[in-house]
């Protein structure tokens, strides 16, 4: 295997009085889809997080193409060519889709190549490109948040449960979107608890249990092991197929 594109070497992160990473090893490769699995509260949003900057490393490494950036503030690692999709999405309820996007191109003009790719990918943004994006429904946010990170060519894109509290009909959008942006080469990790959408769209995966992770691999060697799966997440993933 070619050296990963992201690389976390025994990570310990803290928040407050808890110590919520406890030696995270991850390997991100290049050009394909890591899913970051694990039951709510392992530490999957902490690890984005912690990559992002948002929080800080007490101990560990965060290696971006062999660049230590485990002390750069955000801004920086933004720089780098990560985009971060947040749960909580992240969009200015107060400014206009347009205006949302426009601020996440820090590197100038909106390619319009890629808005139209966009568009393409998310019909509604260029529907209400002019509205409020606080009016949006709950799965137009999403593809906001989505397409904020989108807008440029990222190196490595994190994306923290993009399908959660969804309707089935924009779950499929959302995957297709994802699909075409790792078409594209890009390199993603994605938090994800759908595990249909985990199965369909992921070339390797890593499950975390207790703040470390506790087996990577082929995402399709877990798909395919109903055991393997009711072993590492203690629950049956056939009810989430």
């Amino acid at each position: 295997m070619s050296d990963p594109m992201l690389r976390l070497e025994g990570v310990y992160t803290d928040i407050a009085q808890y110590h919520i990473l406890q030696g995270v090893d991850l390997d991100v490769p290049r050009g394909g889809v890591t899913m970051l699995l694990g039951r709510n509260g392992v530490g999957k949003t902490t690890t984005l997080r912690t990559i992002m900057g948002h929080w800080r490393a007490r101990a560990g490494k965060v290696m971006l193409d062999g660049q230590d950036i485990t002390a750069l503030p955000v801004p920086a690692i933004a720089r780098t060519g990560v985009g971060f999709v947040p749960e909580n999405m992240g969009i200015f309820s107060d400014l206009t889709v347009e205006e949302n996007m426009v601020l996440a191109a820090v590197s100038g003009p909106i390619d319009q190549a890629r808005l139209d790719w966009i568009f393409e990918a998310f019909p509604p943004l260029k529907t209400f490109w002019k509205n409020h994006a606080g009016n949006l429904s709950g799965g137009q946010k999403q593809m906001l948040s989505i397409a904020r990170a989108m807008v440029e060519e990222r190196r490595l894109y994190l994306i923290d449960e993009p399908t959660k509290g969804l309707a089935p009909a924009i779950i499929s959008t959302m995957a297709r979107a994802l699909r075409d942006l790792k078409a594209q080469g890009a390199s993603i990790l994605l938090v994800e608890q759908n595990f249909s959408v985990a199965k369909a769209l992921g070339d390797t995966c890593a499950v975390m249990d207790d703040g470390r992770v506790i087996w990577s691999g082929a995402m399709a060697e877990l798909a395919g092991d109903a055991a393997l799966q009711e072993r590492l997440m203690g629950l049956s993933m056939e009810a989430h197929q």
